[in-house]
């Protein structure tokens, strides 16, 4: 499965990303929640070089984030569970649900894929910029805090290039993980189980209290 490219005018620093993305680097950004290390999927050695640089165990998933809910659909197989929760998409909020079969199995060991949806319009720039997808993980090397700055992503040089933000700090809150269909929580975050469940309710679906 190929990711095409967005046509979009970038920055210099965004053009500059971009270009270490698709040369095999590792890029921190900015995100809504803390700050993250993206890889290109389509450039494997760069995935591996995200989990050394992490020290993250090869066996560990990481996430797919994408531009918007609609590309991560894409990236998965349909149902009831993951339509009614995308609605919460751009957000803090990563949903593990089985990947569509096309999806390399660098980005869905074990036939699963954790999809995100960003909501920092940094971010989303650097997906779109990219081609829409990109392999992602918080910026701290393993078992350690993330950083929410960019002098904190700077300071820890897990990545090959920092892209600026201008701001001083991120929300600090990870994003909330959920694996579907049975909605069990592998991690709380930003949004709350009360929402979720009010949104498959809202969608008629079913949620196995």
């Amino acid at each position: 499965m190929s990711f095409s490219p967005v046509p979009e005018p970038g920055s210099p620093a965004l053009d500059a990303a971009v270009a270490t993305l698709r040369g095999g680097g590792v890029v921190a950004y900015p995100s809504e929640t803390v700050w993250g290390l993206a890889a290109h999927p389509e450039v494997p050695q760069a995935i591996r070089r995200l989990y050394t640089l992490k020290g993250r165990a090869a066996d560990k998933a990481v996430q797919v984030s994408c531009q918007d809910a609609a590309v991560a659909l894409t990236l998965a197989q349909p149902s009831a569970a993951l339509e009614a929760l995308s609605a919460l998409w751009p957000g803090p909020l990563t949903l593990v649900t089985p990947a569509h079969p096309g999806v390399p199995d660098a980005l869905a060991p074990g036939g699963l894929i954790g999809l995100r949806v960003p909501a920092h319009p940094l971010a989303l720039a650097l997906l779109r910029a990219a081609g829409g997808v990109l392999v992602t993980t918080s910026c701290n090397p393993s078992g350690q805090p993330p950083a929410l700055s960019e002098a904190q992503a700077t300071q820890m040089k897990l990545a090959d290039l920092v892209l600026p933000s201008g701001e001083e700090h991120s929300g600090g809150q990870a994003s909330t993980v959920v694996q579907l269909p049975e909605l069990h929580i592998l991690r709380t975050g930003g949004v709350g189980e009360a929402l979720l469940r009010a949104t498959l309710k809202a969608a008629g679906v079913d949620t196995h209290p």
